[in-house]
């Protein structure tokens, strides 16, 4: 066997697998899939009717002058057609309200199944490459259901009426033209191997121009800032090329197989005329039965004509039910098990036993950490970059699983906590603020949407942020755009901090929150977070020193150990780490 037959057993036995996952989405409306098979079915045989009324009409009439039959069947002929687009219309409507409803189920799957996904898969997948998926590939889907899909179904009725129709009216002139099947079914074979190739990897050249146009449309301002243009068109015109490449591919298998097609339609026909026509000059075929051949030869050759673009849909539809389906069975990096803890309200006690974590495999970014907190106390977290002070957050929230050890909420391991439950209890404030499109008064209570409007104005009183939106034409109505383009860095971070203490948590982390702050708005903010942090365990990570007077313990990190831990004063009086940090923040300050 040809290593290019295996291939091609391999490919549809993959195609089948994915044909029948595909389906699984039609079980809800199969009664409405059933109905629109029936109409198609009604639709095939109509349009085989006519060259069989034809027949009719020149061998039973025409041929003997009979005007009074003759506008009977031209009578039955209009009925036929009127019936046809009646049936038709329904059949359409049907597989595009069907294709429609496939369509939504399957995309609110992609999107929930994303949002159950953890952090490292989003390190791993580019966001344009995601968005492909939820709207790209699934709406190809729909284009197979409603045009690829049904096309093959009816194509399927009218060949095999067509040849049912063949042999019953002369058999013998039937299998002349099968003759010219062995050649057709080469040069479709051919196609269909060629053209899956250019397909498949067509697909992943618009796949890398997604992703490459987010990721550059998304960081324009550093494009321009560091004069990147012109390298950056360089590589989008050879991701560009590539492409262009690939279709010109597909043109050229295209120019190749649809004159093929014309050439064996026109070897068909030419074999109907010199058989049939010899058989009606020696009388033993009627001139009805010849026209009513060549007519459905016509149609035969139709469908097949067609074929280059089914292909084309259906293998891109599966190239992109493959990369949907990929994405819809990739588990879940942090999963709850059957066994997870439901919890609604916690004191807020955390405990880390000998934590290790680590993005990368042999790649350690905590090494071995061991701390508690009672409720209600407070930690601040310092060190250089890079030390761990983030990963110690993401450990914390279950962002990402860690590799060895424990975290404990109120002695309870959080991996036996559902983790949805255990991020509510969490109110974190991170130094790049992330704004939805929509109002100030919508992206304050994000995680508390019963909060009414008084009380949020008094939430944002207390982290100095009601002065700045009582001063917008909108006020707690204004839109801020996207990402909060509206807003400069320092107001989205105060408009952070009012998220934070709207969702009223028991635990608080503030990772870097005051890093886009000016020094005149950090002092009108301490108050604010002097009250934010009262009664709530907090952890805060934080350069600027100054923001930890009120804090209960330090840990001091370096290179993913901890170096120093205890109280601001314990840790002066060591004169370690701690003490030249804080030192020297303090003369940079006084030369300021």
């Amino acid at each position: 066997m040809s290593e290019l037959h295996q291939e091609s057993l391999r490919d549809g036995s993959r195609d089948w697998v994915l044909f029948k996952r595909l389906v699984v989405y039609l079980k809800p409306y199969q009664t409405l899939v059933l109905l629109a098979v029936f109409f198609l079915f009604c639709v095939s045989i109509l349009s085989l009717s006519g060259p069989f009324l034809t027949k009719i009409a020149i061998d039973d009439y025409i041929a003997v002058s009979d005007l009074e039959g003759l506008n009977k069947i031209a009578l039955i002929y209009l009925v036929v057609l009127g019936v046809a687009f009646v049936c038709q219309f329904i059949q359409t409507y049907l597989m595009q309200y069907i294709g429609q409803k496939v369509m939504y189920d399957l995309r609110t799957e992609t999107f929930a199944h994303m949002h159950r996904m953890s952090f490292k898969f989003f390190d791993r997948n580019p966001i344009g490459k995601l968005i492909t998926r939820v709207v790209n590939d699934v709406e190809v889907l729909n284009e197979m259901l409603t045009s690829g899909l049904i096309l093959v179904f009816s194509d399927l009725f009218i060949l095999v009426g067509i040849f049912s129709m063949m042999f019953y009216l002369e058999w013998r002139m039937a299998l002349v033209v099968c003759l010219v099947f062995p050649l057709l079914y080469l040069a479709t074979w051919a196609y269909r191997i060629r053209a899956r190739d250019a397909l498949r990897k067509n697909r992943a050249h618009i796949t890398r121009l997604n992703s490459f146009l987010e990721e550059n449309l998304s960081g324009m301002s550093t494009v321009h800032l560091f004069n990147k243009e012109k390298s950056h068109e360089d590589k989008f015109r050879n991701i560009n090329k590539d492409k262009v490449d690939e279709d010109l591919r597909s043109v050229y298998y295209n120019a190749i197989y649809l004159p093929s097609i014309d050439i064996f339609s026109a070897l068909g026909m030419a074999l109907v005329i010199w058989y049939g026509g010899g058989k009606f000059v020696q009388d033993q075929i009627q001139l009805g039965v010849l026209v009513a051949f060549l007519q459905y030869l016509q149609k035969f050759f139709e469908p097949i004509r067609d074929l280059a673009e089914k292909f084309n849909i259906i293998q891109t539809a599966i190239a992109s039910a493959e990369r949907t389906f990929e994405l819809l069975d990739t588990p879940e990096d942090i999963a709850d098990s059957h066994s997870s803890q439901t919890v609604k309200k916690v004191r807020g006690e955390i405990e880390f036993r000998n934590v290790w974590f680590s993005y990368k495999k042999d790649e350690d970014v905590l090494k071995d950490i061991s701390f508690s907190l009672l409720e209600g106390e407070s930690l601040a977290v310092v060190g250089a970059t890079g030390a761990g002070k983030s990963s110690l957050v993401n450990a914390l929230c279950r962002f990402y699983e860690i590799s060895r050890g424990d975290i404990l909420l109120d002695g309870i391991s959080i991996n036996k906590i559902n983790k949805h439950d255990l991020r509510r209890q969490i109110s974190l404030v991170q130094q790049d603020v992330f704004l939805f499109s929509g109002s100030i008064l919508d992206n304050i209570r994000l995680g508390n949407s019963h909060l009414e409007v008084d009380q949020i104005k008094s939430i944002a009183r207390s982290v100095n942020l009601h002065r700045f939106v009582d001063c917008l034409p909108d006020q707690y109505e204004q839109n801020i755009r996207e990402r909060g383009s509206l807003l400069s860095l320092g107001q989205k971070q105060l408009l952070s901090f009012a998220r934070a203490l709207a969702v009223d948590s028991r635990i608080l982390v503030l990772d870097e929150a005051t890093s886009s702050i000016d020094t005149e708005t950090e002092l009108q903010v301490q108050n604010g977070i002097k009250e934010l942090i009262r009664g709530r365990t907090s952890i805060i990570i934080a350069h600027r020193l100054s923001t930890l007077k009120n804090v209960d313990k330090i840990l001091v990190l370096k290179e993913g150990r901890m170096a120093e831990y205890g109280t601001q004063k314990e840790l002066l009086q060591k004169k370690g780490i701690y003490w030249k940090l804080y030192n020297l923040q303090a003369t940079n300050d006084d030369k300021l």
